[in-house]
């Protein structure tokens, strides 16, 4: 399981996020403390706004006085409702915060089904509660629940979390190669593109170009891949690298049988409008296109 931990200045937004989730059936509130939540599953977001706000003085001495923490579990993690809801109150009891008016939100508008926890950094006299060691503490914590519920560990997750894909910058003295395979391989790992036109838009925001190519050798038609860096505005630039520099999973064929996969996967599995939703969502809170590429990550997407 992986924590997430963000401290924010808006309560009004972290609620309004999560609220307006369970008002679309995408979410659903699992325990609250010290916050009136109604009966019929909905959720009025400004009557939330004022309980809390009971307990924040008007006083505050941080500028960040709003904790919101999103728990995931591994996508083969299966967790019932009751399961949910006993790891969000030990976790959070653990953590200190159990006296606090908090929230428990379990988000089920992407197939990895998560929490989003909201609570107050500060206690009733406006003081900020001790969480210097919170990174550490939320680890340790997280291990033992793991280990009590049988949960795949956090440390299985390394190899798709490491990597953060970065944009390719042709002329800053790294090798090109290097560069491109850092984003390619994942890339076509990871991602659910069904069509090479989707995985070339993917590939384009990173500054890499791929393109198919028709050849013949003795008689026998093949396609392949070309793999180009460019700049900022799409040209080319550098050297051409084709797909086997970078191995099979990238080449041609991997590459059909991955759009195959993800293709029926996303049938299956609603993944689409889920997707849609998200990225509507982002949009609406993004002021910048660099808030927009941050946002749904920032979310626990």
């Amino acid at each position: 399981m992986v924590a997430k931990i963000n401290y924010g200045s808006s309560l009004f937004g972290a609620l309004a996020y999560n609220g307006e989730k369970v008002n679309e059936g995408v979410a659903k509130i699992l325990e609250t403390n010290k916050v009136f939540s109604p009966a019929d599953g909905t959720h009025d977001i400004s009557a939330c706004m004022q309980d809390f706000m009971a307990y924040m003085p008007s006083h505050v001495l941080t500028k960040k006085p709003v904790i919101h923490i999103s728990l995931n579990p591994h996508p083969d993690d299966s967790l019932t409702d009751e399961q949910f809801s006993a790891i969000a109150w030990e976790y959070i009891e653990k953590m200190g915060y159990a006296n606090q008016p908090f929230i428990v939100y379990k988000h089920e508008d992407i197939d990895r089904h998560h929490l989003h926890i909201v609570t107050l950094a500060v206690d009733e006299r406006g003081k900020k509660i001790n969480d210097g060691n919170n990174f550490y503490t939320s680890t340790r914590i997280l291990k033992e629940l793991e280990q009590k519920y049988g949960l795949i560990p956090a440390q299985m997750r390394k190899e798709k979390e490491v990597f953060r894909l970065q944009k390719v910058c042709y002329g800053d003295g790294e090798n090109l190669k290097k560069q491109l395979v850092s984003v390619i391989r994942p890339a076509a790992k990871f991602y659910h593109c069904p069509s090479f036109k989707e995985y070339r838009a993917l590939l384009s925001t990173y500054n890499i170009c791929v393109e198919e190519v028709k050849g013949e050798i003795r008689g026998k038609t093949y396609m392949g891949l070309l793999y180009f860096a460019t700049d900022d505005k799409g040209n080319k630039v550098g050297k051409v690298f084709k797909s086997s520099l970078f191995g099979k999973s990238v080449g041609y064929e991997a590459l059909q049988n991955r759009f195959k996969a993800s293709k029926e996967k996303l049938k299956e599995k609603h993944l689409a409008p889920k997707t849609k939703a998200i990225v509507a969502g982002a949009l609406k809170r993004s002021a910048t296109r660099e808030d927009f590429r941050g946002e749904p990550a920032s979310q626990g997407y």
